[in-house]
């Protein structure tokens, strides 16, 4: 994601470049751009020139607004962490407990999140809320996000994913193979594109976010500012692998057939199926994703926390 630096807008508004495509952001509250200017600066963004043309994403946000409409005659379900999601094909409808989010397909996607009231800083809520309305518009012109870490391997080049729920040792995983020389895309958030059906992945998130031994919070820093890794813009994945923690001393690597690893990934992206306007386009992805790369079912060890080993273990 690229951020384009306008001088002569107000400092409500703001252009980003992500993947080629141009999204313009507005809010009018001071406190909350702040946030989300902070909650930005945590993605990848490189400042570029001047927008030329007009933007293909146009998100607003607002604090203490009456809620706009729902999609509340048509599908809903509920979503992983809390909330309820409505769909059809003309958008979707977010409640998240605290802030909605509502996208409307168009010849220009756009999204208004309003919350209740303002957010604290650090609450997951604002992070959750933006990442929903930001990857739900990017859904549309063929990037599709995925929880899950990327790495690069040095010298073949070759993308490996690491993919699976917050705490089954995803971030890190990736930290001990980008300590091992290995350059890196995401400890989290990926987006994926499908072209000439070759997947490629983006890094979303800039930053790693790592867990300590008996520490309450996460340790957040860049790789590419503290251990001078490289950072990779994006990488073509070959090996998957679905990891979880095992909670002893030697890990396990079992291959996955192509049937198991596509069952595996449409677990890992719930939104190819609930997101009905581009279901179609995520499941191709995805089927693509499964006959170019191998799949593994991962039983992470604490062998995988043994300096240079992690490298030597990944096939």
């Amino acid at each position: 994601m690229e951020v384009i630096q306008v001088f002569d807008r107000p400092a409500s508004q703001a252009f980003y470049s992500v993947a080629g495509r141009l999204l313009f952001t507005e809010c009018d509250n001071p406190e909350l751009r702040k946030l989300i200017a902070d909650l930005f600066t945590g993605w990848q963004l490189t400042p570029v020139s001047l927008p030329d043309r007009s933007p293909d994403i146009q998100i607003k946000f607002s604090c203490g607004e009456a809620p706009f409409g729902s999609l509340r005659d048509v599908d809903q379900f509920e979503i992983a962490e809390g909330g309820k999601c409505y769909t059809d094909a003309s958008g979707l409808y977010l409640e998240l407990g605290g802030a909605v989010v509502q996208l409307v397909n168009g010849s220009s996607v756009t999204v208004n999140v309003s919350f209740t009231e303002l957010p604290r800083f650090g609450e997951p809520l604002i992070g959750r809320a933006v990442s929903f309305a930001v990857c739900a518009a990017l859904r549309r012109y063929g990037l599709f996000d995925m929880h899950s870490a990327g790495v690069v391997e040095t010298g073949s080049g070759k993308g490996v994913l690491i993919i699976g729920p917050s705490g089954s040792g995803k971030s890190t995983l990736a930290l001990q193979l980008v300590t091992a020389g290995w350059s890196y895309l995401s400890d989290d958030q990926l987006l994926l594109s499908l072209d000439e059906g070759v997947v490629e992945a983006r890094g979303f998130r800039g930053f790693f976010a790592v867990s300590e031994t008996g520490a309450r919070l996460k340790q957040c820093f860049e790789p590419e500012v503290v251990l001078g890794s490289k950072r990779t813009v994006s990488a073509v994945p070959r090996a998957l692998l679905f990891t979880q923690l095992n909670g002893e001393s030697r890990s396990e690597l079992n291959q996955l057939t192509q049937a198991e690893t596509m069952t595996r990934l449409l677990r890992a992206c719930p939104w190819a199926t609930y997101d009905k306007s581009i279901a179609g386009a995520n499941l191709e992805l995805l089927s693509a994703l499964a006959r170019q790369a191998r799949g593994f079912n991962l039983s992470a060890g604490r062998d995988l926390l043994e300096p240079g080993f992690a490298a030597s273990f990944i096939p």
